[in-house]
């Protein structure tokens, strides 16, 4: 895995939650580390929900975009995560969102070292989950669904989530296709279940695979979107025993375009790794 990029249209599907939920089930051998950025230009979800503010509002996405007209984005980005690991391993980090649409112009001459920088992160033993919310994946922003490996819509299997989603998927095969796209293979879908919709018939009208599904739990939903106290039991729930389900297709996916892809640059020809600072710890 390197950049899974997760994308949303409207009827809150709940992208922030599918990516917080596979943030924390992603299978990670030892001494790689995940990192889920929100890059949501309509705000980040994750300090104000799953952490209830606990977490100064100091760090994140924001900051970035004055050390990029600095120069200095890639030593920033290193400051701005936040670990949300249960353990010391310090292995599951969080670039925050921005607190204020209005900071998302800011960011416009950044997201493509942003992009670039997520590319080359693979090297240094990081993996990088993007939530780009309803409207990240197009307009500025839409370099980091252009350069992913993977991109998946995240959709409700209702007729509303299913109509809504028929533009933005088609509209995204176009951007994905169309130069500095890694081309329209990258698109998937993962369901969100609460409607009558089986993945056959959502693949027919979408024309684009189904790669997985997750339940519709809104009760167990609200420990990552709002912080409830989900007990020592959320580990177990339908929710997470889904994320952990769904990770083995994404992987897959991202496997063949890998090998569609090849080849890559040679080692001896990539850049040097990229310096890597403190994280801020979840309290």
């Amino acid at each position: 895995m390197s950049v899974i990029a997760l994308a949303g249209g409207t009827g809150a599907p709940g992208v922030t939650s599918t990516a917080l939920a596979l943030l924390l089930a992603w299978p990670l051998d030892p001494g790689r580390r995940l990192i889920l950025a929100e890059c949501d230009p309509d705000g980040g979800a994750v300090l104000a929900g799953a952490l209830q503010g606990r977490m100064d509002a100091r760090y994140g996405l924001r900051n970035l975009a004055v050390a990029q007209r600095k120069d200095e984005l890639v030593e920033a980005f290193w400051r701005q995560l936040v670990d949300l690991s249960e353990d010391e391993s310090h292995s599951r980090l969080l670039l925050p969102g921005i607190t204020d649409p209005a900071q998302a112009a800011g960011l416009d001459p950044a997201w493509g070292d942003l992009a670039e920088l997520f590319a080359r992160i693979e090297d240094h033993q990081h993996d990088v989950l993007v939530d780009l919310g309803r409207r990240g994946a197009f307009g500025a922003p839409g370099v980091l669904a252009k350069r992913a490996d993977v991109v998946v819509m995240v959709v409700r299997n209702t007729l509303r989530g299913v109509q809504s989603a028929q533009v933005r998927v088609e509209a995204l095969r176009k951007s994905l296709a169309g130069p500095g796209g890694t081309g329209a293979d990258a698109l998937g879908v993962l369901l969100v279940e609460g409607g009558p919709y089986k993945p056959g018939e959502v693949e027919k009208a979408l024309g684009v695979p189904v790669l997985g599904s997750m339940p519709w739990r809104p009760k167990q939903a609200e420990v990552l979107s709002d912080g409830a106290d989900g007990g020592s039991r959320f580990a177990r729930s339908d929710l997470m025993r889904a994320a952990r389900a769904v990770t083995g297709p994404l992987r897959e996916r991202v496997a063949l375009r890998r090998d569609r892809l090849a080849p890559r640059t040679p080692a001896h020809q990539q850049q040097q790794p990229y310096g890597e600072g403190e994280t801020a710890r979840a309290r």
